[in-house]
């Protein structure tokens, strides 16, 4: 079965283990797209997987020394960039959200991050294409109720008498102050601290799915 998931240098025994994980997550109607797994330089024990369904990302850790594996998942709806960025040594395949959280693997063979990359934006297209579809109905939908309501009431009411003009008074300026997005600030925190080299890419990952996982 997982045959078709080892053609681009995937690590066989990490394609099982998540592809048994993953078997187990999937909803009605939901297929496996493809599966990448890290390879980093010399010692590549547990790798870190990424898994693309037709219905969401999945991002794959091993925990308890190899023991259990934790994943942390994002449907294409929330998505709103993909990105790769090939290294001397792999290429690093990161997904941004429309809630600001962002979530990446490095050390990916950069075949396989190329592939991620196509499938996903590929994913995206169709998820666009869709949204667009429902907006389209719904605007429909709304445009025809509101229609038919104002039809219906202009033969069973009379036009009301037009009342006289009044002065108009500018309304005084609204001050908001903007909430503080406490999740949106760690995270931002975190990859700062990521970007000055002071946690390594495991410690990044480890932290984000940590924070991710409270949502």
């Amino acid at each position: 079965m997982i045959e078709k998931f080892l053609n681009d240098q995937q690590d066989p025994k990490a394609v099982e283990k998540v592809y048994t994980r993953l078997v187990d997550l999937l909803t009605t109607g939901e297929e496996i797209i493809y599966i990448a797994t890290q390879k980093k330089p010399l010692v590549n024990i547990l790798p870190d997987c990424v898994a693309l369904t037709n219905k969401r990302v999945l991002f794959f850790t091993p925990a308890n020394l190899g023991l259990s594996i934790k994943f942390i998942d994002f449907v294409w709806k929330d998505i709103v960039d993909v990105l790769i960025k090939e290294e001397i040594i792999g290429a690093i395949f990161t997904v941004k959200t429309t809630n600001g959280a962002e979530m990446g693997v490095d050390y990916l063979p950069k075949v396989q991050a190329r592939k991620l990359y196509q499938y996903a934006q590929q994913r995206k297209e169709e998820e666009r294409e869709a949204r667009r579809l429902r907006d389209l109905e719904e605007k429909r939908a709304e445009s025809g109720s509101i229609n038919f309501a104002e039809h219906a009431n202009a033969q069973s009411q009379p036009a009301p008498p037009s009342p006289a003009p009044e002065p108009a008074v500018a309304a005084p300026p609204v001050h908001e102050v903007p909430k503080q997005d406490e999740l949106t600030e760690k995270l931002k925190k975190l990859r700062t601290l990521f970007e000055n080299g002071l946690i390594s890419q495991e410690e990044y990952n480890a932290k984000k799915l940590e924070l991710l996982s409270d949502l």
